[in-house]
């Protein structure tokens, strides 16, 4: 099973990833999301070629597409260590599931890295910083939140009161079988 202490710890960058599937899934997760955002702030630059944007918005749509694949191989992998719990007539579905949690904690960890450095910053006023520092006061509260459901869920699981599923994505504008703007294409757009 997985700990958000031990989880939290990983995503910040203070702790070596322990061995394990589970581990290699939250990994690709935490580097996709990682990848994400950096894409995200290129493809906002104006200053650029718009063939550089459209190459940051084609990077993004790879690296979510792996994201989400690294959320249904955490949740594959934490059902797997649940498989032999007996669950309970009366246990709960969670409507969230475990890798989609462990995906928001990687995403709230990025998040109160780029605000802790905007807190750090020289070439602002004291009101930009003090805005940020309450930023990120507000986050590190939603993360200790969001931690202590994901341990909850995970404790209610090993008990068989609550359980999860995996939720497949099916990301279909990546797949060029089904995304009509691709399998049709004809070099222009239509009307």
């Amino acid at each position: 099973m997985i700990a958000s202490g031990e989880l939290i710890a990983f995503h910040d960058g203070l702790e070596a990833r322990p061995a394990g599937q589970i581990w290699e899934a939250v990994e690709a997760n935490h580097r996709n999301n990682d990848a994400l955002w950096k894409e995200e702030d290129l493809a906002r630059r104006r200053n650029v070629p718009d063939a550089e944007i459209a190459a940051n918005k084609r990077a993004i749509d790879g690296h979510n597409q792996k994201r989400n694949d690294a959320i249904e191989r955490i949740d594959e992998s934490l059902l797997v260590s649940l498989e032999a719990i007996q669950r309970q007539k009366q246990a709960r579905l969670s409507s969230e599931t475990a890798g989609a949690m462990i995906d928001r904690l990687s995403i709230l960890s990025l998040k109160i890295r780029a605000m802790r450095l905007q807190t750090e910053r020289k070439d602002v006023d004291q009101a930009h910083i003090d805005a940020c520092r309450q930023k990120l006061a507000r986050l590190a509260e939603q993360r200790a939140d969001l931690a202590a459901c994901l341990d909850h869920l995970l404790a209610e699981a090993a008990r068989g009161e609550s359980y999860f599923k995996v939720y497949r994505q099916f990301k279909m504008y990546n797949d060029p079988k089904l995304n009509p703007a691709v399998y049709g294409e004809t070099g222009g757009r239509k009307a």
